[in-house]
């Protein structure tokens, strides 16, 4: 696995393109009128990315009907010498269709506890959590 990662302005804007050829743009947020996310929230969204694929390959495997699928995640960081790397995440998926709860549940504990690489790459550094809920009501 590779990427590229090329500046495509005079500040802080990057495109990181991967061996297929797609795209994201990295940018430093901090500075206004930033074109792209900052490298942190690519962590975050990669996080939500793997899960998300996790939760809806097992459902699927399972004949869930899933007509609507979301996800949040929030990252606590905390101050390191000069870096503020994540302590904490927390990632929220909300669920629409004909979906058995338990199933739900149970599909996004398998994702962090076996298969999402991403998270696994964050332990044991960062405490990652889970929260589902499926048609508007959290599966407990």
């Amino acid at each position: 696995m590779k990427i590229v990662l090329n500046r495509i302005n005079d500040d802080y804007l990057f495109e990181c393109t991967n061996s297929a050829g797609n795209s994201i743009l990295l940018d430093n947020t901090s500075e206004p009128g930033a074109k792209g996310v900052s490298p942190m929230e690519s962590v975050l969204m990669a996080v939500a990315g793997c899960s998300g694929i996790d939760v809806v390959s097992i459902l699927k495997k399972q004949r869930q009907e899933i007509t609507k699928f979301s996800a949040e995640v929030e990252g606590e960081r905390v101050q390191i010498g000069d870096a503020k790397p994540f302590k904490s995440m927390t990632v929220t998926f909300f669920l629409e269709g004909v979906i058995d709860p338990k199933k739900a549940l149970k599909a996004a504990e398998l994702s962090f506890e076996k298969y999402c690489s991403v998270s696994k790459t964050l332990e044991p550094n960062v405490q990652v959590n889970y929260r589902v809920f499926v048609n508007g009501s959290d599966v407990i």
